[in-house]
């Protein structure tokens, strides 16, 4: 690739990703106080969901996204239940498009509390969003107990356990925490394990790369809790499985 088309790229992409904050900020102000009044009572979050969602399926489709389901369980989702969801992690994308594939299983991220400092976003941030302070154990403590309040009023959890994004991008799939499994295991609260592969190429972090395109989105499988170190082998090697036959 010469110079000028590298060049040319580069700048079409940060355009592409101006069109972004652009989508995210107009519909970030139209939506806040609908989610804000309708997630006051825990138990009306159902109704705030349906602004989440559908923030998350405009900003992944208008960015140019789509995406395909492929089941490696013949196991679903039960309308009826709550779940823990995870998956790799490697876009920002990725919580968007975890949104978007449930619309009957309102989502609640575990998120780091210094995001809820961003403003407008912050305010937002704070009712779909349990807010942990990784540097500090009472607060990591304290993501279990409400997590486990929030999913007995409705709510289903999603936690990437890797716990961020690799630094290094040749890493395949980062060592996963605890935190998933514990809640699992200490709630007896089933997890559907997910795999994404694309996102990390088509929208990185870096603001100068990207295309938009589809999405594969593997449903492993639905896991029963066992014991903490058992689920999290099982689930580690199973995404990291699905993204080396993937070539990723």
């Amino acid at each position: 690739m010469s110079l000028i088309t590298h060049g040319m790229t580069r700048i079409l992409n940060y355009i592409w990703r101006g069109w972004f904050i652009l989508l995210a900020f107009i519909f970030i102000i139209l939506f806040t106080i609908p989610v804000l009044l309708l997630s006051i009572k825990e138990k009306h979050f159902k109704y705030a969901y349906i602004f989440i969602w559908l923030f998350c399926v405009i900003m992944f489709f208008g960015m140019g996204f789509r995406y395909e389901l492929i089941r490696k369980t013949k196991e679903k989702l039960d309308k009826n239940l709550q779940y823990i969801f995870i998956a790799n992690h490697t876009s920002t994308l990725d919580i968007m498009l975890m949104a978007v594939l449930h619309p009957h299983h309102p989502v609640c991220f575990i998120g780091k509390a210094e995001l809820a400092k961003i403003p407008i976003f912050g305010i937002l941030y704070r009712r779909i969003a349990i807010l942990v302070d990784r540097k500090s154990p009472r607060s990591r403590a304290e993501v279990y107990r409400k997590a486990a309040e929030k999913m007995k009023h409705g709510q289903n959890i999603v936690i990437f356990p890797e716990g961020g994004v690799p630094d290094d991008s040749s890493i395949v799939l980062e060592n996963f925490k605890d935190g998933a499994f514990i809640l699992s295991t200490k709630h007896h609260f089933p997890i559907a394990v997910y795999t994404f592969v694309g996102l990390k190429e088509m929208f990185p972090f870096d603001n100068g790369k990207g295309y938009p395109g589809k999405v594969k989105v593997f449903l492993n499988k639905i896991m029963e809790p066992t014991f903490v170190e058992e689920m999290k082998d099982k689930c580690y090697i199973e995404i990291k499985k699905t993204l080396e036959e993937n070539n990723i």
